[in-house]
């Protein structure tokens, strides 16, 4: 997109170049699927528009499934075709417990929260509306496994806040109210943040799965989570009948 703003240019026509910029770029094989987009500051340089309507631009195509935003980490192209059939929407407790071990659950966060901008648009809520949020730190034994950070729409859970997590993980008594009708996983390897490194014990350096996922019940987005893995402790995978 060599065009720049102009005054006499409509914000929403700015808006729409943007995203057809992006798509253009990931059409033409330059941004490849898993490949970190720009930031919004690069592209507001870039395009010489506003960082307002790189923002709107960037959030609609995550809506869309076009890219995956993950916070504090960045943009990314979204796998071309949906990931969820090598990934089940399983419980890290339950894994651990067939493994033979004990898991336990440590509760940072249990809360009723205000969805920002892009939040509401992932719920199809209003910017502002309730959303509830929860934080935990899944143990195996006594090493920590998993960073769990999770959003849920209230009216799918109206009891979420009131439940002891500590006796029953959140994937499973989401599951309990109805299982996901659509899921979306997309994975990526990333380096831990401050918290993370405190929280999961691990160094700067320890290479970590990021997995992203969001849910939808009778096509109802009701949960958007993000586990955060320390790569020498846990892997991804499941096993299929074809």
């Amino acid at each position: 997109m060599s065009a720049t703003s102009t005054g006499d240019e409509k914000p929403s026509a700015l808006y729409e170049k943007v995203k057809r910029h992006i798509v253009e770029r990931i059409q033409a094989g330059e941004w490849v699927s898993g490949a970190r987009v720009p930031s919004e500051n690069e592209l507001v340089q870039s395009l010489g528009v506003s960082r307002m309507t790189v923002h709107r631009a960037l959030r609609e195509l995550s809506s869309q499934g076009l890219l995956a935003r993950v916070q504090g980490v960045g943009t990314f192209v979204a796998p071309a075709h949906a990931k969820s059939e090598l990934l089940e929407v399983r419980d890290i407790g339950d894994d651990v417990v067939a493994r033979g071990h004990e898991h336990r659950v440590k509760v940072l966060t249990l809360e009723a929260a205000r969805a920002n901008p892009d939040m509401a648009l992932l719920f199809d809520l209003r910017p502002g509306a309730k959303i509830f949020h929860s934080v935990l730190v899944h143990f195996e034994d006594e090493l920590p496994i998993q960073h769990e950070e999770r959003f849920v729409r209230p009216s799918f859970a109206p009891s979420y806040l009131e439940q002891d997590f500590t006796l029953q993980t959140p994937g499973n008594y989401l599951l309990s109210i109805a299982a996901p009708t659509e899921v979306d996983h997309v994975v990526f390897a990333v380096l831990p943040d401050r918290r993370a490194q405190r929280l999961l014990k691990i160094g700067a350096s320890e290479p970590c799965l990021m997995l992203s996922r969001r849910t939808w019940v009778a096509g109802v987005p009701v949960t958007k989570s993000s586990f955060v893995y320390p790569g020498s402790r846990y892997s991804l995978g499941s096993r299929h009948k074809i």
